[in-house]
């Protein structure tokens, strides 16, 4: 198994992870609906549009940002946006109706031994006061032997498809998904390799900061 940057995280998904996946339902095409956040988020949404495989339409998922909670992180994440350094990333690891992660600049060559330990060449200091509901949206670490300040990668983020309570007070959760989390959940079904990588595509296009009043009815 190549270096991880989810070690507490991995060990928990060993236990959930199904060895032989089944094929997942067709894509929700225009099927996101919109929920309600589990707590305040700030003025600004990350709208992420991701290609899947060789479909057409991209689809869209709406992260709320936890501004007051995670404000460094939050602030990283929006310029990260603006330069568009998550366009053309793929998601590089998933577990059916569990999680999906992505955020890795390695990822953009496929699956190699350095996947899943890129980044923008920094680190943000633990924002750790949010917990993993659905739809949550946390930052990817190093384990605490060698990070024991749990300080977070610097862009790599996952996406949480079910409570995972296990989680709480280990990584900084910086948002949550308001619209699209069916998206998601559709990706983590998808055909995998030993390592968790798709293999197929799948892409994030863009992810944009907009206003959430526009972006969003919530």
């Amino acid at each position: 198994m190549r270096p991880a940057i989810l070690t507490f995280l991995l060990a928990a998904l060993a236990l959930s992870a199904c060895a032989h996946r089944k094929p997942p339902a067709p894509l929700p095409i225009a099927a996101a609906v919109p929920t309600k956040p589990s707590a305040p988020l700030g003025p600004d949404v990350a709208v992420m549009l991701i290609k899947i495989g060789r479909e057409k339409t991209p689809q869209r998922v709406v992260i709320g940002l936890y501004d007051d909670a995670a404000p460094q992180t939050v602030a990283s994440l929006k310029e990260l946006c603006r330069k568009k350094f998550y366009n053309g990333m793929r998601f590089h690891r998933v577990f059916e109706h569990y999680l999906v992660q992505t955020g890795d600049p390695y990822s953009r060559h496929g699956d190699s031994d350095k996947s899943g330990t890129g980044g923008p060449g920094y680190t943000l200091p633990a924002e750790i006061k949010r917990n993993h509901v659905r739809g949550a949206v946390a930052m990817s670490r190093l384990e605490d032997k060698v990070n024991p300040a749990r300080a977070s990668n610097g862009s790599q983020f996952y996406v949480c498809l079910v409570p995972m309570p296990q989680l709480d007070g280990k990584y900084t959760v910086f948002g949550e998904v308001i619209e699209g989390i069916e998206v998601l959940d559709y990706i983590s079904g998808r055909p995998a390799n030993s390592n968790d990588f798709p293999l197929e595509k799948i892409v994030i296009t863009s992810i944009k900061i907009e206003p959430r009043v526009t972006a969003s009815p919530l």
